[in-house]
Parts: C-alpha cells; structure tokens; sequence
C-alpha cells in the first residue's frame, strides 16, 4: 500500500488539473473534426481513448519531470517532499515506470490510424525535454504549450486523416491558454526559482503579468473565434463564446499573485474553462 501511495504521489493521479487540462485540447480537435452523422458511438470510444492518453502521458511526463528536477525540487518548498525528490522512490523505479506507463499509451495510441500515430510520436521529445527548458530559456511555458497542446493535432487527424487550417487555428489559441495558466502556476514558486536560478515567464513579467495574462487569454479568444469561423459555426457558437470570456475576466485577470493559493485556485479553474469551450464546440457540432 505504501508502495501504492508513493506511485500515486509521482504520477499525480491525485491531482487530476494536469491530465484534464492535457485532455481538454485532445477533445476539441475530436469534437471539431468528428461527423456526428455518423456513429456517435464510434465519436466516445475515441474521446475515452483520449482520456487514457492524456492520463498515461501525464503520468509519465510527471515522473520524467521530477527526475530531471529532483536537485531542484529539494530545494523548493512545495516540491521538496515529492517521492524522487525526498528519495523515497529511487532513479531505477521510476524510469520501470515511466516504460511501463509508455507501453499502456502505446496500446491506446495503436487504436488510431497511421498519421495519427506518426504524429504522436513525433511529439514525444518535446514531451519529454520540456522539463529542461526552464534551466535554459524564460518561456518554459511556451514549450509546454506547444507540448501540451499537441492533442488538438491528434484528435482532428485521428477523424479526418490529414491537417488543415482549422486544427492549426485552435493549437495556437489553446497555446497562449497554456501561456497564461502556466505562468499563474509559476507564480506560486517565483522566489524559490529566482534564489536557485530557473526562469519562467511568471519572472520575465514580473511586475507586468497582469497585462500579459490578458495578451494570452484574449489571443486565445480572438483565435478561437478565427477557428469558429474557418468551420462555418453559426451564431450560436458566438453566443456561447461569452461564456468563456465571463470566466476569464472573472477569475483569470483577478488573480492574487502574490498569494500562492490564489494562483492554485485561479490555475485549476482552468480545467473549468477547457470544459466550457469544449461544451461550446460539442453543442455546436450537433445543433
């Protein structure tokens, strides 16, 4: 049980904010790109395959994470007592896990059709490289959002068999949506990071975040509605965009960046705002 709890600890199962905010853009491009003339059924045993996905590559990007960070991670306060970190799970047992958790997405991966594959694992060195870049450059946060993102690609190839336009539209909308929650994220370990010398755009605007919290929220916006229009949505798309917007102004800009829970909180809403613009597409699609 013990060993159970440490596993559940690395991979954070318990905290789900990580997976759904992965899953979230793997719906949309499904929603976007999937026939709903056509076999419901078929349209649900993709997104649960999402799901799965999403779950197993999270986990593993956590472990791969907390590797590459463990010399860190002792000295940050938050994540000092994480199990790699603490060493209570050893370098040899987390890499078995990591395999293992690679070997169970590859199965739910072979579900999908050949571009779909070809493109999933191409994306697995930004995967797993991201972790890396905060050692080197202010925008971690840029890599991962192009990392975290990635799903929308999928989910649109895994109906329509190739890439356009459209799929591209809503990746760098949903890339500035990972810019903003992530640099509210950061905010929390912004004095550990600057004594031990990691960058983040949470320390690039310090001072100036609020003012770049609205550049991504409302490229997000602006791209979303690019998107809509590419695919011919009606008004009821444009309607439903409100909704996404009253979040973002109500809980995003407001942030307490200053307050380490605050940020927690304002972060996890997202998963929230990833519901609401998915709910949006979906309604549109059938109706």
């Amino acid at each position: 049980m013990n060993q159970l709890k440490l596993f559940v600890e690395v991979t954070r199962l318990h905290k789900p904010i990580g997976y759904m905010l992965l899953f979230w853009p793997c719906a949309w491009g499904l929603t976007l790109g999937f026939d709903f003339e056509k076999n419901l059924n078929n349209y649900f045993f993709y997104l649960i395959l999402f799901f799965l996905g999403s779950v197993l590559m999270r986990s593993a990007g956590c472990i791969v994470n907390d590797i590459l960070d463990k010399e860190f991670d002792a000295k940050v306060s938050r994540t000092k007592n994480r199990p790699i970190a603490s060493e209570k799970i050893s370098i040899k047992v987390a890499i078995s896990y990591v395999l293992i958790l690679c070997l169970f997405a590859l199965i739910v991966l072979l579900n999908f059709n050949n571009l779909t594959i070809l493109l999933a694992l191409s994306s697995m060195p930004l995967a797993f490289t991201y972790p890396l870049m905060k050692r080197y450059t202010y925008w971690p946060q840029l890599f991962l959002g192009v990392t975290f993102n990635y799903g929308l690609i999928l989910g649109w190839t895994s109906i329509q068999g190739e890439i356009s336009i459209i799929p591209i539209l809503f990746y760098i909308g949903a890339i500035f949506w990972t810019l903003g929650y992530d640099t509210i994220y950061g905010f929390q370990d912004i004095k550990d990071d600057e004594i031990i010398g990691l960058k983040s755009t949470s320390i690039k605007f310090k001072g100036k975040a609020k003012k770049f919290l609205i550049i991504c929220y409302s490229v997000l916006i602006i791209f979303l509605i690019f998107g809509g229009y590419n695919m011919y949505f009606g008004k009821i798309y444009y309607f439903l965009i409100l909704l996404p917007l009253a979040h973002l102004f109500l809980y995003q800009i407001r942030v307490n960046l200053n307050e380490p829970q605050s940020c927690l909180k304002v972060f996890k809403s997202n998963n929230f705002l990833g519901f609401i613009i998915f709910l949006n597409i979906f309604l549109t699609k059938i109706f």
